[in-house]
């Protein structure tokens, strides 16, 4: 396993990291994703450990706070081996305060998710998202205190926007807290806006991109074909429903290519899309999820070679879709303007 520097911190992290949205299964969302139970928990954390993957990744939402139990359990016994990720913010009650990034609900929500996870510090604490009625000054001072304490070892972020993002970083820099060392990004093939701004930024303030969902919602894991019905028996069906639009014709234009590089090379279409993601610039981590021992082997067989540069334009070219404004006017200014990516 190769592992990467997270963002601008001295934190080494396996480039392939494992999600745990599929422990426990509790309502209808969650049981879509995957109902594994502890066992089985098990020994999707002995495969992903004896390849190198050591940091998995929860939210106290996940299955309301069963993903972190069922992930306490299988860690124990085996906590100094493993960096626990897990995230907060997105409410967890029926109450005023049961949500958001406040000084409350950020000091409770950290300590409900230490105690479910049968642990005294969280490697990685992260913002599930931003909240925009809460101070930076309060959630930043916040969160630094929690890494003084001890109760956090690095903060990161996640789905926010560029503005979010930079504020928060010059806050924590004026007063000299923590700064976040990862942002938590949805980045795919099919989803490739995180490029306009965000990557840009990540390369400038040194901050680490952990990829959730890389495989476009499961658009790219081969399970879809033009001019083939969705397969009867697939999550797909329910987790589409909430996933972001992708134009038909991207989308299978996308898959073509997969397809005829997974044959060229002796692949799976998901290895390939995994692969294209782990040679994209501030990608520190792929957040790779799996409901069984045969579909986990298969997402780790991205690691261990790479797509030629000519493969990788191949993909590059066919994903590639017009930004919105202003990020198009920008391109005609790459002389002093530069993207991070190459364009087409």
């Amino acid at each position: 396993m190769e592992y990467r520097q997270l963002g601008g911190s001295g934190l080494k992290v396996p480039a392939l990291s494992f999600g745990t949205a599929t422990f426990g299964g509790r309502g209808e969302f969650f049981k879509a994703w995957g109902s594994t139970d502890v066992a089985e928990a098990n020994k999707l954390l002995d495969i992903c450990l004896e390849a190198g993957v050591n940091m998995f990744d929860t939210a106290d939402t996940y299955s309301q706070g069963l993903s972190e139990e069922i992930l306490g359990q299988a860690i124990k016994g085996r906590r100094d081996k493993v960096l626990l990720s897990t995230k907060a913010t997105f409410r967890m009650g029926d109450g005023p305060n049961d949500l958001g990034s406040s000084r409350y609900h950020l000091i409770k929500s950290c300590e409900a998710s230490l105690k479910r996870l049968g642990t005294d510090y969280i490697d990685i604490y992260t913002l599930h998202g931003f909240d925009a009625l809460t101070p930076v000054e309060e959630v930043l001072k916040t969160l630094d205190e929690l890494v003084r304490k001890g109760m956090v070892r690095y903060i990161a972020c996640s789905n926010f926007s560029g503005w979010h993002l930079m504020k928060s970083l010059a806050t924590s820099d004026r007063f000299g807290w923590s700064r976040y060392a990862g942002h938590q990004a949805y980045y795919s093939l099919v989803g490739r806006e995180y490029e306009w701004e965000l990557m840009p930024l990540a390369l400038d303030q040194k901050v680490g991109t952990i990829v959730w969902s890389p495989l476009g919602w499961g658009r790219l894991t081969g399970k879809l074909r033009r001019g083939q019905e969705l397969p009867a028996e697939s999550r797909l069906h329910v987790t589409l429903k909430s996933a972001p639009p992708v134009p038909d014709e991207l989308l299978f234009d996308v898959v073509d290519v997969l397809f005829e590089l997974a044959e060229e090379l002796d692949k799976t279409v998901t290895q390939v899309a995994l692969n294209w993601l782990l040679q994209r610039p501030t990608v520190s981590s792929l957040i790779i999820g799996a409901r069984d021992e045969e579909q986990l082997r298969q997402n780790l067989g991205a690691v261990g070679w790479n797509l030629s540069p000519e493969q990788m334009a191949r993909l590059d070219k066919v994903s590639q879709t017009t930004p919105i404004y202003p990020y198009w006017h920008q391109r005609p200014f790459q002389e002093r303007n530069p993207s991070p990516v190459k364009l087409y």
